[in-house]
């Protein structure tokens, strides 16, 4: 815990343990409980909370996080939105700056949460994790490999508490299926397909935009400067803030980092992967403002005991007017095509088929899929709304002075994030040129060129 005025006492943690062990139902109410303040707070309501970035996304993580603490300050660079989040939490201190934010109330804050554009993830995350705060941030939790790393040697150093917002990890199916991978019940992995409905509808990228916004003058109501951050110098835009940053290579990672933090996580988990090995990808035509308008990404994974490595092949996008996903085939026959986003385990015994985002559901194929069996239970069950239990397992850990409790905690979100973060890279090599990866020493070996997309240079005045 911080050495902060909130700081929980011994007493204050037996009450928590003893209605920890009422289990969900305790979570299911605390929204209840936070928001009827004649009733007296529970020793959880009592950890002092900084929300950073307010809106999109933001708006629901700050909303969660205050019914089970005490919101003590908010920040974002939009003050229409810091205003209508203000209007519902008159108690909280306002800022545009999460650096004047720390600065000021350190003392005051236990832990922060950022659901901020990806550029700025990292350095939030950073400041206040070196400052002891336990940190919940969004997915991906990081827009460079480095910067991956270095919040995962930050967590562990300063021995905090931390969770990425990919929050289909708290979903009791989620866990059953990596449950199962991990017990070996299928059989020998073959492959992994992954796909996504990103970016199409969503927001703008290539092919209809591949050269930077014509400028116009900043909205009053937005702090540009504030916005931009650590990212390269530029002028005001339309069509950036609030969300389809996504598209653009200075602020957002594009479909895979948008998308894959949830796709992946499940086989990910399940199969215990680390980073890749190498890494390679066929995509649209590179331009220096936005992501491409389709790829395909082969990473190639080592298994744990296992001498071949197996490939992990991530979709994205529409070529030549046809949706990218796995081969029809794979659903031998149980399906006309593909969902909008999911996940297939090809294996010895059967095919895993989750049609969710979060592998929140699934279906096996094959002959041998009647005769799959249930595995014996090793992870906890959160229950209810998976995006709440996300907070409220992160707020476990906090109170019992355990990161290990929030499964999706820095120690494994970093090395998730940062094999993700190198299918981008790997879409600018393009033309399937192989990059082979050396995750001991940060480097491409052979194609040392690539280096360099590995970090990136911060705009003067932000650090991590």
């Amino acid at each position: 815990m911080t050495h902060s005025s909130n700081t929980f006492d011994r007493r204050d943690f037996l009450h928590l343990s003893a209605a920890l062990a009422t289990g969900a139902g305790f979570y299911a109410t605390a929204g209840v409980r936070a928001a009827d303040e004649t009733k007296p707070k529970g020793p959880l309501e009592k950890l002092a909370i900084a929300a950073i970035g307010v809106g999109g996304k933001g708006s629901s993580d700050c909303d969660q996080a205050a019914s089970l603490g005490q919101l003590v300050a908010i920040c974002d660079i939009d003050e229409k939105r810091l205003n209508q989040k203000a209007d519902k939490f008159p108690q909280a201190a306002k800022f545009f700056d999460f650096r004047e934010l720390l600065d000021k109330l350190g003392k005051k804050v236990d832990a922060v949460v950022v659901s901020t554009p990806d550029h700025t993830h990292a350095v939030a995350c950073a400041m206040a994790i070196r400052a002891g705060k336990h940190v919940y941030c969004q997915k991906p939790l990081t827009h460079s490999v480095y910067e991956a790393r270095l919040l995962r040697q930050l967590a562990k150093e300063n021995k905090v508490c931390t969770q990425m917002g990919n929050q289909g990890t708290a979903g009791d199916q989620f866990r059953t299926s990596v449950e199962l991978l991990r017990s070996g019940a299928l059989g020998k992995i073959k492959e992994v397909h992954l796909w996504t409905n990103r970016p199409t509808g969503f927001w703008r990228q290539a092919p209809d935009l591949v050269s930077r916004p014509k400028p116009a003058p900043v909205p009053a109501h937005v702090k540009w400067d504030l916005f931009l951050g650590p990212a390269p110098e530029r002028e005001y835009a339309p069509g950036i803030h609030p969300f389809a940053w996504r598209g653009f290579r200075d602020f957002g990672t594009g479909a895979l980092g948008d998308m894959a933090c949830h796709t992946a996580n499940m086989p990910y988990m399940g199969l215990r992967l680390t980073t890749p090995l190498a890494v390679r990808a066929e995509a649209g035509e590179y331009n220096p403002e936005t992501f491409p308008a389709w790829a395909k990404v082969t990473f190639e994974f080592a298994l744990p005991g296992v001498p071949e490595p197996i490939n992990v092949i991530w979709y994205e996008g529409t070529r030549d007017g046809k949706k990218l996903t796995p081969p029809l085939e794979l659903l031998q026959g149980t399906e006309k095509g593909y969902s909008g986003s999911g996940s297939l385990i090809v294996a010895e015994y059967a095919t895993l088929y989750s049609p969710d985002d979060y592998g929140a559901t699934r279906k096996f194929i094959g002959k041998a899929a009647k005769d799959i069996k249930t595995p014996e239970k090793t992870l906890p069950r959160r229950g209810g709304n998976g995006d709440l239990q996300m907070k409220a397992e992160w707020f476990e850990a906090i109170a019992k002075n355990d990161p290990s409790i929030a499964l999706s905690n820095f120690e494994y979100a970093c090395p998730l994030t940062e094999s993700i973060l190198l299918g981008n890279i790997a879409m600018i090599a393009n033309n399937n040129k192989r990059l082979v990866y050396d995750a001991a020493n940060m480097k491409f070996t052979g194609t040392p060129e690539f280096d360099k997309y590995l970090s990136r240079e911060y705009r003067k005045g932000w650090k991590l």
